[in-house]
């Protein structure tokens, strides 16, 4: 038998996402890595050594793609984490939320949303006592 998820809140940036699922058995926390990069890599040795060379750094125009592409990924895991909860907290430092907000939009799961927060790096045990509280807090039951 599945645990039924009613609630769930995650802390979002670019490089990970922190989901704490509120359940009929307690809370589960799950983590999703993401593969964006968003600093330029250089080919080759480091440091450069002689002239610079534009081969060395790729052109933006494709770094911007693959970061897209990635983040695209990214989002795509977070919200396949997400899909069956009635209540959705999210909180984080960046544009993250934002972007997360859209891509929820766009699948017809924005209705959902029970707030969007901004919040800098915590750690585990601070973000399921945040998500606790809020739903805690916000529950018309008690």
């Amino acid at each position: 038998m599945k645990t039924k998820v009613s609630k769930v809140g995650l802390w979002i940036d670019h490089r990970k996402a922190i989901i704490v699922a509120v359940t009929d058995k307690g809370e589960e926390m799950t983590l999703v890595i993401s593969k964006a990069e968003k600093q330029l890599r250089r080919s080759g040795d480091s440091p450069l050594k002689g002239s610079f060379e534009s081969s060395q750094v790729p052109a933006s125009d494709i770094q911007q793609r693959a970061l897209t592409g990635h983040l695209n990924i990214y989002y795509d895991a977070v919200i396949a984490s997400i899909r069956d909860a009635e209540a959705i907290l999210i909180f984080g430092p960046g544009d993250a939320k934002g972007e997360l907000k859209k891509r929820l939009k766009k699948n017809n799961l924005d209705g959902r949303i029970a707030g969007i927060e901004t919040a800098d790096n915590m750690t585990d045990r601070q973000i399921a006592a945040k998500v606790r509280k809020y739903f805690q807090k916000n529950d018309p039951t008690k």
